[in-house]
């Protein structure tokens, strides 16, 4: 089921980054390698290295999650420093490798998951609460909100949250974490005004509609006319420069557009069945730290993309969050991808031993 629904995913996603991407492309990019080649690319790419960590026993290791963490930490200095770093819409965020790019901040998502959980289970049972597990969230956190990256960091920190909730952390801990929480998000607004900007778009787009608001207002055009059966694949109207970069962020919007309701309910499915195989894999784990990781392997992916359809759909304030398996991009393929092979890596072990 997790395989399938995976694969699935990744396949509706080279669809529609070309019907989504195909005009952008053109007017923007025209000297520059296709979108669905480069996003071919790197799906081969990322489908090739989550069947290596399925496979590899170094997967399995703590010492293999320690290196990468720390290794990803020296990427998010590294992407702070003037020349290596790379900025785009107002966030240095890239390393630039040639005509590809390299995001840090998606691949330490998935190394915080696998350190911490690792960290978890070296603690034992009976001394959940330690200070290391909150200089592990608190370092990747703290770089990435440097460039800034708002939806990376929130991300990971729920992804952490879940495993700290699993691993027994008590309940008034979480409702103290609320109240910071509130009280840090507030400070965040107040630090950047563009967030505040955003939060009253999310209010009131039409207050704004070519300014703040106009993405949220451009994927409600998208949405809102396709109906149950949508225009037909490549029939996309918004496509057209009126959703910026819409193979992004907002391919959902399209895909939405293009096949209506029963194709956007068909994708939602996709990742419930996603979901569900997840857990069920995690709970006939082995051992402690197998548990927590799959677990925040696979609520990275699910929060990611509860937060991406929130975006799109209007519920939630616009923020760069990129939709998993399917939206275009390189490093956030591949992060995907690297969880879905650590998750499968465990599946495959409990089969061999059971």
């Amino acid at each position: 089921m997790f395989i399938v629904s995976a694969v699935a995913l990744s396949l509706i996603g080279l669809a529609f980054v070309h019907s989504a991407g195909s005009y952008w492309g053109a007017v923007h990019y025209a000297d520059s390698i296709p979108f669905i080649v480069k996003q071919g690319i790197y799906t081969a790419v990322s489908i090739g290295i989550a069947l290596v960590i399925m496979k590899s026993p170094l997967t399995s290791y703590p010492k293999t999650w320690t290196v990468f963490y720390f290794a990803m930490i020296l990427l998010l200095v590294a992407v702070l420093i003037p020349g290596i770093g790379v900025v785009r819409n107002g966030s240095q965020s890239w390393i630039a490798l040639g005509p590809f790019s390299l995001q840090p901040a998606e691949f330490v998502k998935v190394a915080l998951i696998g350190k911490l959980a690792c960290s978890m289970d070296k603690t034992g049972k009976k001394k959940v609460f330690h200070w290391q597990h909150f200089g592990l969230i608190l370092l990747p956190a703290a770089l990435i909100m440097l460039q800034p990256d708002l939806g990376s960091a929130v991300i990971m920190i729920i992804s952490a949250f879940v495993i700290l909730f699993i691993a027994g952390y008590p309940l008034k801990f979480f409702t103290f974490l609320g109240v910071g929480g509130i009280a840090a998000f507030i400070a965040l607004i107040a630090a950047a005004p563009y967030r505040l900007d955003r939060i009253k778009s999310y209010i009131d787009p039409w207050n704004d509609p070519l300014g703040t608001g106009f993405q949220g207002i451009q994927s409600l055009f998208a949405i809102a006319p396709g109906g149950l059966f949508g225009h037909g694949y490549g029939n996309s109207r918004q496509k057209y420069l009126y959703l910026p970069e819409p193979q992004n962020d907002f391919i959902f919007s399209i895909i939405a557009e293009e096949t209506g309701f029963i194709g956007a309910t068909f994708v939602l499915l996709l990742f419930v069945v996603l979901l569900v195989a997840t857990f069920g894999i995690a709970i006939r784990t082995k051992r402690r730290h197998e548990l927590l990781m799959v677990a925040g392997m696979g609520s990275m992916i699910i929060f990611q993309t509860f937060l991406n359809m929130g975006v799109v759909s209007g519920l939630l304030p616009v923020t760069g969050v990129t939709l998993p398996f399917i939206s275009y991009g390189g490093s956030s393929l591949m992060t995907t991808w690297l969880a879905a092979g650590t998750i499968m890596h465990f599946a495959s072990r409990r089969s061999s031993i059971g």
